[in-house]
């Protein structure tokens, strides 16, 4: 299987080293404006290979894209001192109109994963350009909630001193401040959270730890940043795991994040790109599950959406759901 990387950052170089780690891949294509960097990224991940899985990594252009069953979206800048999150988007959507034309005329046939950020926005622009090119809907994702969710699951886990892989938890709506933390379908190994005991576990989950543990889901990003000004192994793992999702054809059920069907009881963000539990495949998105959520969650979720469609609202001039 053939994966394209679109930009050669900490983010796009750590998803294709992920991708090698995990086996998931065959050849890896890194394209990047900065060629020297794409090439070195290439070069330096290639010299893994030997202690991992057999791959073909190498930098190319669009035309090596050719192929592809995944490219994945990274390309992007980095938001500047004072800047708002609107300018942001719209100095990275300008990059993504240049991009997305060229990705479809060199691999049509390939699934779409973005994660260049505001995420949820950036998705929802590629959408429209695509649709109006034709491009199929459901070959196109965000990487949306995926990192919060494993976010939430490990911190839960450390908190009550259970594998995180053991623990079901949803973050949903926004990847930002205005995410949904599905709390009352929260279950480990199976028992709802509310009803779970364990002698042996060191921690409870009461409503300040509840609180905490969403301070710090929240604030994991900043956090990293201030630290290593970047953040890029639990982003990249979380490509890495889309990817094989998605070339294996394995249906799991993740957060990723696309244009919201109509579901009963959302009908007022229906058309936003949002994260929900979507059932993904070798052809991306193949359904939306409609969460069960407390009148708190589902007001929550309303609102996020809201956030959403202010951050979109223009972008695609006329082109997004109202």
């Amino acid at each position: 299987m053939k994966v394209g990387i679109i930009g050669s950052g900490f983010v796009g170089a750590t998803a294709a080293y992920a991708i090698v780690m995990r086996g998931v891949a065959r050849e890896i294509v890194l394209v990047d404006l900065d060629t020297r960097r794409a090439q070195a990224e290439a070069d330096d991940i290639m010299h893994a290979v030997p202690f991992a899985h057999p791959a073909e990594v190498r930098a190319g252009g669009y035309a090596e894209l050719r192929g592809s069953k995944l490219v994945v979206l990274t390309a992007g800048v980095n938001q500047k001192p004072g800047e708002s999150r609107l300018e942001l988007l719209e100095r990275n959507a300008a990059i993504f109109r240049t991009i997305v034309p060229e990705l479809l005329e060199h691999a049509p046939e390939a699934v779409m994963l973005v994660a260049t950020n505001p995420v949820d926005a950036m998705t929802h622009l590629v959408l429209g350009l695509a649709r109006a090119l034709g491009h199929p809907e459901a070959r196109i994702l965000g990487s949306g909630t995926t990192l919060d969710t494993a976010r939430f699951r490990s911190i839960l886990g450390r908190r009550i001193g259970i594998d995180a892989q053991h623990i079901h938890a949803y973050v949903l709506g926004e990847h930002g401040d205005s995410e949904v933390f599905n709390w009352s379908q929260v279950s480990v190994s199976g028992i709802p959270l509310a009803a779970f005991s364990c002698d042996a576990c060191p921690g409870s989950v009461g409503a300040e730890d509840r609180a905490g543990i969403e301070r710090s889901v929240r604030g994991a990003a900043n956090q990293i940043i201030e630290g290593k000004h970047a953040t890029y192994y639990g982003i990249g793992s979380a490509l890495a795991r889309i990817a094989e999702v998605i070339l294996q054809d394995q249906r799991a059920v993740l957060t990723v994040c696309g244009p919201l069907p109509r579901l009963p009881g959302f009908e007022d963000i229906e058309g936003l790109t949002l994260s929900l539990p979507n059932l993904v495949g070798g052809s991306g998105i193949m359904s939306t599950f409609a969460p069960s959520l407390d009148a708190g969650e589902r007001a929550a979720l309303l609102s996020s959406g809201a956030v959403i469609r202010t951050a979109v609202e223009g972008l695609l001039e006329g082109q997004i759901a109202r």
